[in-house]
């Protein structure tokens, strides 16, 4: 039975938020092929909004059970190995799930701290993802970060 947080929509202040992230990325030109998202309402709430900003050509939304909080990183992994090498894909999920993943990814298996806050972005390019996954980080940007590229 899921718990009462797993179906807590996104504040209004939050919803405000992420339109505001969403319309930054925009003006930045940065694109995504697909948006996966956890089907906890607030990721979704989430992912919806992205979506709706980028309109009618933006990305696909599409819902991966594995980005629920206690998903399995290495199906998330095997599910982006099957996609094609060149797709930008925005992962909208949870913590510490997401930044365990990253940093798992970015250091060839061991761990790395990564702080990811609410409404945060990074962007890993993955290099391979056998033996294990390995990437790099190519930047990691706060809310405040992107507000401020608005204003």
């Amino acid at each position: 039975m899921p718990s009462k947080d797993f179906e807590r929509p996104l504040t209004e202040s939050g919803r405000k938020e992420i339109e505001d992230i969403a319309s930054s990325l925009l003006d930045l030109h940065v694109g995504f092929d697909r948006v996966a998202t956890s089907p906890l309402r607030r990721a979704k709430e989430t992912a919806e909004i992205v979506t709706s900003i980028y309109e009618e050509n933006g990305p696909k939304l599409e819902i991966w059970e594995e980005l629920r909080p206690e998903g399995n990183k290495q199906e998330t992994l095997q599910r982006l190995s099957k996609l094609k090498q060149d797709d930008d894909v925005l992962l909208v999920g949870h913590e510490p799930y997401l930044s365990a993943m990253m940093g798992e990814i970015i250091t060839g298996g061991s761990s790395a701290h990564i702080s990811l806050k609410k409404g945060g972005l990074a962007k890993i390019q993955i290099h391979s993802f056998a033996p294990k996954p390995s990437g790099e980080l190519r930047w990691l940007l706060t809310p405040r970060h992107l507000k401020r590229m608005r204003d």
